[in-house]
Formats: structure tokens, sequence, C-alpha cells
């Protein structure tokens, strides 16, 4: 028992807004391990107030003592709650809210990435300027510390690159094209109908939700401002399960791969499909998990692993955030660790690397006539951009297809010069459909 207040525990009063699917996690997991909290805080965690518009969908979890309002405001604004925890994701409401919970002076905590990618900046200042902290763990890696790690534990380090799969459903579905060799469409109707992607999953194939990570992550990594606008995305919808077989073939796996490499005066930022090494412990990721490999210069390379998603992990990052406030509120201390790890007066705006300046090596399938001379037009285009290839493929025509597969992988080459060799070779009356590229990164 704390006794700095008199005898009495001191009591850490809990507003919620939003109790869907990670809210009713939060629920069960502050009711569940309550004795175990408090013999670990020194304090009581009180939830005093949640905010939802259905109360019938929430009645049977409603703690004993706890408030219900369909008015967010009468959370934002309620005198006593010290912490706010915003749940309700989107950008505008959400964003309303955790404003005015700021300027009531109350510290939040919040799983929303979208809104921290586009507005983070803002809300950062704000809570700095109103003495008051935003936890955010939750908002990239679900159950995995992520943030906690590079804020933390690797302070004393100077982060040199970061690489991750986050996102579980991309994971999910290539896993699945991987080990079960189905199309794209057959594993996507797969992860829908086991709860791993949403009806629309637009947001997570097209590369969106983990670009929406990155920038997170890049910020707290390098010391910039959170910029999203200028990460390059692409998402996973074009790749087959041939690409996938010939990954295998040279000795990769694919996986959608959040990119971040720090140059300094500048840092690349990238989303997109990777070739990786088999024997990389990330290429060995597989089903909804998500993963990060962390670079850091003292430390060397750090790998997570966990669910990056669903109600209970995402549920233990924010209560992991609350412990963590909590302790702050009961010792009497603010903003002992900055929200992106730097002094907010030391962020600074640095650029990211346009993808047509980046290095790597490429794979390159193309389909082409049968016919004599067709590989040497092509590596005759590549050399004319200076990409020499490293090793080629020219596999037996199949009944079912309508030329030859032709797979080669590059040495390392610049973006913009595989692009032009792209088209290049993509004009070739023996060329019968458009080149498929994957980057592909041998080293994190």
């Amino acid at each position: 028992m704390n006794f700095l207040t008199g005898g009495q525990m001191k009591r850490i009063c809990l507003g919620l807004l939003g109790c869907g699917t990670v809210g009713k996690g939060v629920v069960n997991l502050l009711e569940e391990n309550a004795s175990l909290l408090e013999s670990k805080l020194g304090c009581s965690l009180f939830l005093k107030k949640i905010a939802d518009l259905n109360l019938n969908e929430i009645k049977d979890i409603l703690p004993k003592g706890t408030e219900f309002t369909d008015n967010p405001f009468e959370v934002t604004d309620d005198k006593e709650i010290d912490i706010v925890i915003e749940l309700i994701g989107g950008t505008d409401i959400a964003q309303e809210l955790i404003i005015r919970s700021i300027n009531n002076k109350k510290n939040v905590i919040t799983a929303n990435k979208n809104l921290l990618a586009v507005n983070g900046s803002r809300i950062f200042e704000e809570a700095s300027k109103n003495g008051v902290e935003i936890g955010f763990e939750a908002s990239t890696g679900g159950a995995m510390p992520v943030i906690k790690t590079m804020r933390e534990s690797l302070c004393g380090n100077k982060i040199l690159e970061t690489a991750g799969i986050l996102n579980g459903t991309c994971n999910y579905i290539l896993s699945k094209i991987t080990n079960e060799n189905i199309s794209f469409e057959t594993a996507l109707y797969q992860a829908q109908k086991n709860g791993f992607a949403e009806k629309d999953p637009s947001l997570d194939i097209n590369g969106d939700d983990t670009a929406h990570k990155l920038s997170i992550i890049s910020s707290i990594a390098y010391g910039t401002k959170i910029n999203f606008s200028d990460i390059y995305i692409e998402g996973i919808t074009g790749i087959s399960a041939e690409d996938i077989e010939n990954a295998r073939d040279f000795g990769y796996r694919i996986k959608l791969m959040a990119i971040s490499k720090n140059h300094g005066d500048s840092f690349e930022a990238r989303v997109h499909p990777t070739m990786i090494p088999y024997n990389h412990l990330l290429a060995k990721i597989d089903g909804a998990l998500n993963a990060i490999s962390i670079h850091g210069d003292a430390s060397g390379e750090i790998i997570l692993s966990g669910a990056g998603a669903g109600m209970m992990p995402t549920a233990s990052a924010v209560v992991s955030d609350i412990c963590d406030l909590a302790r702050n509120i009961s010792s009497g201390i603010s903003s002992r660790i900055p929200s992106l790890s730097f002094m907010p007066e030391k962020l600074k705006e640095i650029p990211i690397v346009k993808i047509s300046e980046i290095t790597c090596k490429y794979y390159m399938r193309l389909t082409a006539k049968d016919s004599p001379g067709v590989l040497s037009k092509v590596s005759g285009i590549l050399g004319d951009f200076g990409i020499s290839i490293k090793s080629v493929h020219q596999k037996g025509r199949d009944e079912n297809t309508i030329g030859v597969p032709i797979v080669m992988i590059t040495h390392k080459a610049k973006e913009s010069d595989i692009q032009k060799a792209v088209k290049g070779v993509g004009n070739l009356d023996d060329i019968l459909e458009k080149p498929v590229i994957i980057r592909i990164e041998d080293e994190f």
C-alpha cells in the first residue's frame, strides 16, 4: 500500500473513449489483473467513465462503479479523470477529443496510428505545451514493446536502421501463398474468413497501415518530426504464387517490409514487398505475427516479435501505457521521457530519401516469346543503364502460359535506373506482359 497519501492508496482515475474490441480487452485486463497491477504500481486504477454509442454491447462488462455515457466530452471534461484512453479511431472526432483532453491537462493514451501519422506533430506539441504525456505503445506493433524499446532500452544508441513486418493481415496472406501455393485472392478470402482481414482490407493490403507505423518509428529513431506523406508505399496485391516460388528458388521469402535507414542528414522510409534471405529470422515470421529488427550502433541487431493486433495483445500495450503514466502521476512527475525520444526542441525536419535514389538488388520476372535472342536484348537494355545480372533462370514453357518465363536477380542498382530499364524492356516486342520487379534486401 502507498502510504504517501496518509495511509490511503492513491487512486488514478481513467476515462475510456470507445469500447469496441480493444476497449473491451482493456476493461477485461484492468478487472482481471487489478490486484496484480496494484501490487506493481502502489496505486489503484479506477475506470471512472466509459463513453460509447452503444450501451447494449458493453453493459455486461461494465465494472462496478463505472459510469456510462454516450457523450465523449463528459470524459474529456471530467475533472477527476487523470488519464483519457482514446480507442475510437479515425482522424476527426478522435483528434478533437485528444486535443480537448490535453487542454484540460489530462494525460492521453491512444492506439490511433493513423491520427498520429497524419497529425501527430500537433498532438505532441500540444501535450508538451500543457505539461501532459501521450502514451501510444499500442499504435505500433500491438503487444510488441517497440516504442518502449527504442525510447528507453536503446536510448544510448544511434539507430542505424529498422526493418519490420508490421501488418498481420499482409503477413498472413503472404504466408498462406508461400506455404499452400494458393492465389492472392484465395489467401485474402481466408484471412477475412478467419478474422485477420477487414471486409474492406485496402488499408492493409495497399501498405498504408504499415506506413503509418513506420512514420512513427522513424520519428523516434532519428529525432525527426513525423512525416507520413513522403513515405514510399507499395502494397502486396501484385504478388503472385509464381513470384513466391521463384523467390524460394533464389533463397528468399517475400514479406511486406517497412524499411528505414539512417543516412545522417536524410533517411530512407519505404514500404513494399521485399525479398529477404530465407535464413533471416524475419523470414520465418509466419501467420498474423509481427516482427521488427532494430539496429543500434552499440546494441547491434535486436529483433522483437509478437501479436501485432487483436483484442488482448493491443489491450496489453494500452495497459502498459496506463502503468507508466500512473507511476508518473503517483510520483508527481511529468514528461520524464520525451514522447518521441528526443527533447521537443531538438526534433528536426529531416528529409526522406526519394525512392528513385535508393540502391539495392532487384528481382525481375518477364514473360517472353519463345524465340532466340530475347535474353540478349534484355541484358543489353539493362547494360545500357549500368545494371548487371547476378543470376538468371529461364524456365521451360508451360502449356497453360502465353510465353516463356524469365526470372533474374540483378546486382545492386539505383532505383531510377531500374525503372528506366524496366520501361525499355517492357517496350520490346518479344515481351508479352509488363515486367514485375521486387526489391531485395540481403542485410538488415
